[in-house]
């Protein structure tokens, strides 16, 4: 695939230059000149540019694949002890019973959005055996809520280290009683389970002794109002990603994920050799994206993981523009800094190139942007150029055929085009102060969307 790109670069560089009488001047604001290109590129440009795009993208799934079934064949114990060779062969005639699931709903004052996430559990075609809600720090009716629905409640004892603290804690109890197949998810008390969700996990799960994680694809609720349409979209454009790559997983995300315990054991003990963060621990508490970490950690103990498109899941939208903020913020510097604890590995080398990719959409949108209001600001008069139209109406297309299936609201929105872009550049934003705060070394906040309801009693009957 090198050759053949360098093939390329080669015949566009030895291509006949443009014509120079398609360029043309432009003065902005009366002062500055503006050099501009009037025509298309040359055909054979276009073409060399089309097959180069396409040349990386083979070469960077083929480079993926391989890596990835080059883990799964490994044989080392110490360092991929969850590789499916090895599993496969440490469980080769045993039979660990049926497959049982244990739900752990992390909440911290959950009470608004609580009660649906235990009905869509309780009302599943398969429903979990048993569902424990991890109550962190509550100050409001959660664990009231919690325990008018039948379900257990194990309260954190002196947390400081938010959602990840709460779940170590609660993980330390529940792991030592499990078996092979008693699977233990994980999944947000702003969530609600798509119906079947549950069944098409277990029979993974039981159909592959070599799986130790099953994620969900995530979906935004049916709030009203342009940010949650635009979030929405971005969701259903998540979700096809995934579906086209066959399950294959980005992030276990925090909505809802299973695991084996053979896998959260082999991570707790790896942690402080192998794994950054204590050993013991199955999320590492530093981190302010456990879910992106865990994904990490399993890849780079061997692990098979998978995100089938029949396990769906619906999620709470932010609200409002700050709360859209600080969470895409914290998002990104979790990323960041979960590759930055990790290194360039064989098993982070696809998030690296992920990140190097947002960095160049910065780039390209910012300078779409510029170059734009730089060619308004040239010209008395507004010049239509057909090759940039063609390419703009391609661009409409591929969002409206991306988001399809989410109705026409998301339709209408992806053929409007400019809020998507601006939604976009507002990301990338985003992108570039999360960068900037840790190159700053600026200490990062942990923000919660809290929803209240009225207040509600029930007898204070608790796990301790």
């Amino acid at each position: 695939m090198s050759g053949a790109a360098l093939l390329l670069w080669l015949a566009v560089a030895s291509g006949d230059p443009p014509d120079a009488g398609a360029h043309q001047d432009g003065i902005v604001f009366g002062v500055w000149n503006v050099v501009y290109d009037t025509v298309a590129p040359p055909a054979d440009v276009i073409v060399a540019a089309i097959a180069l795009a396409l040349l990386f993208a083979a070469g960077i799934a083929s480079l993926e694949r391989a890596i990835v079934n080059r883990s799964h064949r490994a044989t080392d114990p110490l360092h991929k002890p969850l590789s499916p060779r090895l599993v496969m062969a440490a469980t080769a005639h045993v039979y660990a019973g049926p497959v049982t699931v244990t739900v752990l709903i992390p909440a911290h004052d959950e009470e608004a959005s609580l009660a649906a996430t235990i009905v869509s559990l309780s009302s599943q075609s398969h429903p979990p055996e048993r569902i424990i809600v991890v109550a962190d720090n509550c100050t409001d009716s959660t664990v009231a809520i919690a325990l008018r629905h039948g379900v257990e409640v194990i309260e954190s004892v002196d947390n400081v280290h938010k959602k990840a603290g709460a779940l170590n804690q609660a993980m330390t109890r529940v792991l030592p009683g499990l078996g092979d197949n008693d699977v233990v998810m994980v999944m947000d008390a702003d969530t609600s389970l798509d119906q079947g969700f549950l069944a098409a996990a277990v029979a993974r799960l039981g159909d592959d002794r070599a799986l130790m994680a099953v994620g969900g694809l995530f979906y935004g609720d049916d709030s009203p109002g342009l940010l949650a349409q635009l979030q929405r979209n971005e969701y259903i454009r998540y979700g096809r990603e995934i579906r086209r790559r066959r399950g294959l997983v980005f992030v276990l995300t925090g909505t809802a994920s299973l695991f084996r315990p053979r896998a959260l054991r082999a991570v707790a003990a790896s942690r402080g050799l192998f794994l950054p963060g204590r050993t013991g621990d199955v999320y590492d508490t530093t981190s302010l994206t456990e879910d992106n970490e865990l994904t990490i950690a399993l890849k780079s103990l061997g692990a098979l993981m998978v995100s089938p498109a029949e396990c769906t899941v619906v999620t709470e939208l932010m609200p409002t523009w700050r709360t859209l903020w600080a969470q895409r913020l914290r998002w990104q510097r979790g990323a960041v800094e979960n590759l930055g604890a990790y290194g360039i590995t064989p098993q982070t080398f696809r998030y690296w190139i992920q990140q190097l990719g947002i960095g160049y959409g910065v780039i390209a949108l910012g300078a779409y942007f510029a170059l734009s209001i730089l060619m308004v600001l040239a010209q008395d008069s507004w010049i239509w150029f057909p090759f940039w139209i063609g390419l703009g109406l391609v661009f409409v297309v591929e969002r409206v055929v991306t988001v399809w299936h989410g109705g026409w609201k998301a339709r209408v929105l992806g053929a409007t085009l400019l809020p998507e872009l601006c939604f976009a550049a507002v990301l990338n934003v985003v992108y570039v102060k999360g960068i900037l705060d840790i190159a700053l070394g600026r200490s990062a906040k942990w923000k919660h969307v809290v929803h209240t309801l009225p207040p509600e009693t029930v007898p204070p009957q608790v796990i301790r």
